[in-house]
This record gives structure tokens, sequence and C-alpha cells, in this order.
């Protein structure tokens, strides 16, 4: 970044006093100066350009095995290309890329951009000892404090901590400029820090951490009185101080979302490079698409700050399956003159079946995409994962039900929103998917309704779409899959509602979509409506309409009453279902029933999962805003 201009009027004060001057020394005395004698100081040379390689991750979300992915490859002699079952990411891959890339540069920053926790039993047996002791292989040199960070409270941020600062050789620094721990918090006063500044070739360079407000405040659970500050302000506050002490190489590792990161960079002044997280975002060439992958944007993606100076924004998609790699030069006032770089997706080296001519085909196809990286596991950290893995595979292997299908994961309808969350072949290209969300999800909100029914009675189940974390492939479903999609230690609660606060209920929660959460979408058993986003606050749910103990599906009446069952989380008014958080304690009662064990129960007495009917998807008609 440029150092701070004097301002215009001091620089023209300046030009107009000098030119009322006049010169009083004689020419004899001019005639007489002599050129400055050897080893008088000299004006500053100027400084040399200077070159920092970025590698980067982002919501792993516990993450830490491989996965089966789909690629379309080229397998024959024609343009043709067929489905081949890859193996994907895994945290060893991410510590063996890491390791081998970091030898291409001299300069080097390893970044990880929050939201490392919470979406696997692995998080759900060890409260994040895994996941640190994986980062540890790495030693990441700052960590952002994602949104998921906070689903357990301070109190599980700092255990995280206390585990990544376990190892004594690596204390990563976790930051957030925009959290304000309460009075008396677990994190105490040095846990979390604003920022940090990291010394590479000889310069000092400026991490900014930054944590989405609205979201984290709302949709995780932070303690009373733990604090969310708006990202702008918090932002800037901690670029001038670090500006002030001379840092002219500002990077903010944002966990905001893509959007909202290049939307943040026209805000601030001084910030150079944004590595961002939260909305799993995969950046890449058009040219993935032909792979079957579906970029976002450009990797990087170049933007302006306030100044008007360029601004190199990335992000590495999700599940420890990519790692960014941002080569970025600074001239030497600490401007950026260029960004470059490269999304690696971290796959395996087979190939599914292939075999003879049709891998050949199919190797030499890969190497014409240089984003996907063939990567063999970094064997010491597969060693630290196996203990883990084990715990895993002993509780999660009991087998319960057989999915007919792949059931696919999508927070919102449309292409607009959520367009890759899915890591099961065609479930992001799914025409249904696209027009009427994720399959998962109204399966978690029908097996909801039945548990409801089952404890007490329920008419409607209500479920946000961002609680449901993962997919759910054909075959065989365990206990462990069960638990990796419903994560969380959330229970059951029945509210009473009467149909006119439904309808507040879901206009709630799709202001929070258009407000950028796309977590809060709704899934519901047993209701159904129309969506139609470019409509104004309280216009945006239509043709609202109950499934009654008949099976018929009638219109709601707003002035009837309904029990709902849903998760304590939303129901507590989280994820932006304000209207739930204002129902007094007579009007909801706890089931203490885990909403994990209510899908687990649901598949025992399914044992084939399929997708539901269309007729019972809870949205019929989706249209986003222009």
């Amino acid at each position: 970044m440029r150092h701070p201009k004097l301002p215009a009027l001091l620089l023209l004060a300046g030009a107009i006093a000098l030119a009322g001057c006049t010169d009083s020394t004689s020419d004899d005395a001019k005639a007489d100066a002599q050129p400055a004698a050897p080893g008088a100081v000299q004006p500053d040379a100027p400084k040399p350009d200077y070159r920092l390689a970025i590698l980067h991750i982002n919501d792993h979300h516990s993450n830490l095995d491989e996965s089966d992915a789909s690629l379309r490859l080229r397998t024959g002699s024609g343009d043709t290309r067929t489905s081949v079952t890859v193996k994907l990411g895994g945290f060893p891959r991410v510590t063996a890329a890491i390791a081998e890339l970091a030898t291409r540069h001299d300069n080097v920053l390893k970044l990880h951009a929050g939201d490392a926790i919470t979406g696997t039993l692995y998080y759900t047996l060890s409260e994040g000892e895994a996941d640190a002791a994986l980062m540890n292989r790495v030693c990441f040199d700052a960590m952002a404090v994602g949104n998921h960070e906070l689903d357990s409270g301070d109190a599980g941020l700092k255990t995280f901590i206390d585990h990544l600062w376990a190892a004594p050789a690596c204390r990563t620094p976790v930051l957030s400029a925009n959290l304000a721990p309460r009075a008396g918090s677990p994190l105490g006063s040095d846990s979390v820090r604003p920022s940090v500044v990291i010394e590479r070739g000889g310069e000092p360079i400026g991490i900014v951490g930054l944590t989405t407000a609205a979201k984290t405040q709302n949709a995780s659970r932070p303690d009373p009185g733990t604090r969310l500050l708006d990202e702008v302000d918090a932002a800037q506050r901690e670029i001038d101080r670090l500006r002030a002490q001379g840092i002219d190489k500002i990077v903010l590792l944002s966990h905001l979302g893509y959007t909202q990161d290049q939307a943040i960079a026209a805000q601030l002044s001084g910030v150079d490079v944004i590595v961002g997280g939260d909305s799993h975002s995969l950046l890449g060439d058009e040219s993935l698409k032909t792979f079957g992958l579906s970029p976002a944007g450009a990797y990087p993606t170049a933007t302006r700050n306030k100044d008007g100076d360029t601004v190199c924004v990335v992000q590495a998609w999700q599940y420890s399956a990519v790692v960014g790699e941002l080569e970025v030069l600074f001239d030497g006032e600490g401007e950026i003159k260029s960004c470059a770089g490269q999304p690696h997706i971290l796959i395996g080296s087979s190939l599914g079946t292939l075999a003879g001519d049709a891998l050949t085909t199919a190797r030499a196809d890969l190497a014409t995409q240089p984003a996907l990286r063939v990567t063999e596991p970094d064997a010491a950290a597969s060693t630290v994962l196996a203990e883990y893995a084990q715990q895993v595979k002993d509780f999660g292997a009991e087998p319960v039900a057989v999915a007919q299908q792949n059931l696919c994961l999508r927070r919102v309808p449309g292409t607009k929103r959520d367009p890759s969350r899915s890591r099961l072949d065609g479930c992001n290209l799914d025409p249904h998917v696209i027009a009427h969300g994720g399959d998962v999800q109204q399966l978690v909100a029908e097996a909801f309704l039945r548990q409801g029914q089952r404890f007490g009675g329920a008419d409607i189940s209500l479920q946000n779409g961002g609680g449901v974390r993962v997919d759910l492939a054909a075959g065989t479903v365990t206990v462990g899959h069960i638990f990796t999609v419903l994560p969380f230690k959330n229970t059951l609660v029945a509210l009473t509602l009467t149909g006119a606060e439904l309808r507040a209920t879901l206009e709630d929660a799709m202001a929070s979509v258009v407000a950028g959460n796309t977590g809060s979408y709704p899934y519901a058993g047993a209701l159904r409506w129309q969506v139609d986003l470019r409509q104004p606050l309280g216009q945006r749910i239509g043709a609202l309409e109950h499934r009654n103990a008949q099976g018929q599906w009638v219109a709601l009446d707003e002035t009837a009453t309904y029990r709902v069952i849903t998760n304590d989380f939303i129901a507590a008014g989280q994820d932006g279902y304000t209207t739930l958080g204002t129902l007094g304690a007579d009007r909801r009662e706890e089931t203490f029933l885990a909403y994990a064990d209510a899908f687990l129960q649901y598949a025992r007495q399914t044992p084939t999962l399929t997708r539901p009917a269309t007729a019972d998807f809870s949205t019929q008609v989706f249209v986003d805003t222009e």
C-alpha cells in the first residue's frame, strides 16, 4: 500500500511560499559549490520489489479424512467426458501440499481463514483435539476465528485454542479484530488477538483477523455479553494501528464470505490482500467447469480498496480439499504490482476403475488442468490421524439404513447462493435440487416431524438448512454418517405458534438469507410455500400450505395455532429466526431429545432412505433476487 500522501492544500501552500522566495546566494558562492564529499549521507535508494507467497485453507470443518468425489474426464479419443471417482482432500494431503509448495518460495505465510472445527465425528468425539493435532503438523502462521469456532460458546473456542497450543513448537495466533469477549470470558485477554505482525525476508507483514458479525452473533453461540463488532470499523481501526507502526503490507484474514470480502475491500483503506473463508467458495479458472466443478470466481479475484489500490481476494473452497497458493509482488512502497496464483485441488492418483488406454487418456486430460493436483498424503500426518480415525471408526461403524440414491446437500435452491455445496456426483447440477433445495435437509425435517409426533405430538417441523452439514451418498448409512449430517449438540423443542407467527418466522429466515446467511434458509415437514426474494420483506413467502392429519394440503390458517417441533438453536431466535426468540416460556417445551438421535431413529425405522416426494418439499417454487 502507499504511504499516506500530504494533503493537497498543504502542498499548494508550500508551492506558493517557495514561489515568493528569492535566492540570495551570490553567483560566486554558487560557482564555488562543490559536490558532496565521499561518505556523506545520500538520499535513500528506492526499496526493491518484494515477493510474498501465501498458502491457505479455510472451512475444513473437522473433515480430516479423504472423501470420494467425481471428476468429468476424457477417457477416449473424442470429446465425450466420463464421470470418474477420485479421492479428494484429507488433511494429510493438505499437509503434504503445503510442505512441498512452501519450498518453491522464499517468503511464505501459511494461513487458515477459520471454521476449522465442527462438522464430523472427529469434533464430536475430541472437541477439536484431532483438528489441532493435524493443524500443528502444518503449523499455520495465523488463523481467523470463524463463526463455528463459537458454536459451543467462549469455552468451546478456548478448549480448541488450548488443543492448538498444546504443541510447544507451534502456537498459531488466533485472530479476530471484531470479537469482544465478555468480562470474565474463558477467552481472557490473550487467547484471541486482533492482529499479528510476522516478518518474512526482513519485511514485516500485518495480518488482521475478522469474523462475520451478524451470523456469529445470531447463528452461533458466543456467551451472553460477548459481542461481534462492526467488521469495517474493527478492521480499519486495526489496519490504521499497524500502518502507524510503518507496516505497509496488510493481509486481512477474513471469515466473511467471498462476496462480502469484495464489498469490504472497497470500504477499507490500506488493505492489500484478503484471504477469506465462510462461503465455501471454489475459485479458479472457468475451465474447471469442463471437469464438473463450479468455480464462483477467478483465483485470485482483483478488486480495489478505498484508496483505489489493488486488492487480491482469495478463498480455498472447503473440507480439506484445496490449498490456495497466492503470489503477490509488492513495490518498494508496499503497493501491489501484481498478484497471481493457483488453487490446488488435492486428489489421489487412482482414477476409479480405469485401466489401459482409458487410464492413460484420463491422466493426460488431468495434466491439462493445473488446478487438479495429484498429491500423496503426508506419512507423519497420516500417522497422527490414524489414532483419532480408529475412535471414529469404532463409534460410527454400525449400519442403520441404505440410501437408495444420493441425497444431495443444498442450503438454498437456485444457482446463485449455494451452487457448490455438495461433494456428490451430479448434485450441484441436479434440476430438482436447484428447484427445491437439499434432499438431505428435507429428509431431516421429515425425521424431526416424526420424532415430534411420537413425543407429545407435532403438526409441523422446522429446520435451518445450515444445521445439516453433509450429503448422504447412495449406499449404506451408518451411525457415523448420521452424526456427520447433524454434528451439533442440539435438542428438539416443541413450540406453539399461530399461523401468522409461522409466516413471520419464515419471513425472518428469508431476510437473513437475503442479508447473506445461506444457513438460515428454512426446511419444514408438513409445511410448504413459494419464495420470491425479489419482493420486499414480509412479502417473500406465498402459497403457504399445511399438510393436515389426513395428509391433505390446505391453506395455512393464520389464526389457528400449531405445534412446531424444531431445534433449540433456532427456537432461541438464532440464525435470524427472530420471531421464535420472542415466544414466552409457556409456549415452548424442551423435549431433551438429541436432534441427531431423532434422525438416527428415523433412519432405523425407515431402512430405505430416498428423496421425499416433490409435493412434500417445503420449497415448491423459488425465485431469487435479480
